[in-house]
C-alpha cells in the first residue's frame, strides 16, 4: 500500500482502495515505475498537510490544485499527468478521466468503484456491499462463479440469485479475468 508508515491493521481505508486502482492502471497501462508513483503520492500527502489523505480518491477542485502542483514539482512526464490546465479550468487527463468516470461518488468522496472499463458492466466494488468485495445487484460475483464451476447452468444461476442471464454472464467474465490474471 501506499501509506507512509504501518497502522498494524490489514485492512484499508476506502479512499486507499480507490488510490490503488487508480495506481495500478497507471503501473499496468502506462508502465509508471512504482518509484515515481509513490514520489507523486509522497508530495500530494506533503501539500495535502495530511500524511494519510488520499488526494487522488477526491474529485474537489482544491484536490486537482494540489495534484496539478505536484505533477509540477515532480516533473512528471506530461504523458503520465493526471490533470492539465487549459484556460483557467483544471481538467482530468484521458486516462484519469476514464478511471474517474468507473468511480461511484458520494458528493466528492469515492464511494464505489466499477472494475471493469466496459460501462456496460454491472458489476461494482462498494463499501458497504459484502464488505467492498465485486458485486451485482448484491451478490457476490465469487460465489456465482462458484455455482457456475460446481456445474450449474448460467440460466439456473440467474433464477436461483433473482438476477438476469446477462448479469451472471458478466460476473463470471469477470471473475475468469481475474483468475486468469
Amino acid at each position: 500500500m501506499l501509506r507512509t508508515e504501518p497502522r498494524g491493521t490489514r485492512s484499508v481505508t476506502w479512499a486507499e482502495f480507490v488510490e490503488a486502482g487508480l495506481l495500478r492502471e497507471y503501473r499496468r497501462t502506462h508502465r509508471v515505475p512504482m518509484v515515481e508513483l509513490r514520489a507523486f503520492i509522497d508530495l500530494l500527502r506533503e501539500d495535502s498537510g495530511c500524511p494519510t489523505h488520499s488526494p487522488t480518491a477526491d474529485r474537489t477542485s482544491p484536490a486537482r490544485k494540489l495534484v496539478l502542483q505536484a505533477q509540477a514539482e515532480a516533473g512528471l512526464d506530461p504523458e503520465y499527468c493526471l490533470v492539465a490546465a487549459v484556460g483557467n479550468q483544471l481538467l482530468l487527463t484521458p486516462p484519469s478521466a476514464a478511471f474517474v468516470e468507473r468511480v461511484t461518488w458520494d458528493g466528492d468522496v469515492a464511494a464505489g468503484w466499477r472494475p471493469d472499463p466496459n460501462p456496460q458492466s454491472p458489476v461494482r466494488i462498494l463499501s458497504d456491499v459484502r464488505f467492498g468485495r465485486p458485486s451485482i445487484k448484491g451478490v457476490s460475483t465469487e460465489v456465482l462463479w462458484e455455482q457456475d464451476e460446481a456445474g450449474l447452468g448460467v440460466e439456473e444461476i440467474a433464477e436461483t440469485y433473482q438476477l438476469d442471464v446477462p448479469d451472471v454472464r458478466w460476473a463470471l467474465a469477470y471473475e475468469n479475468s481475474q483468475r486468469a490474471a
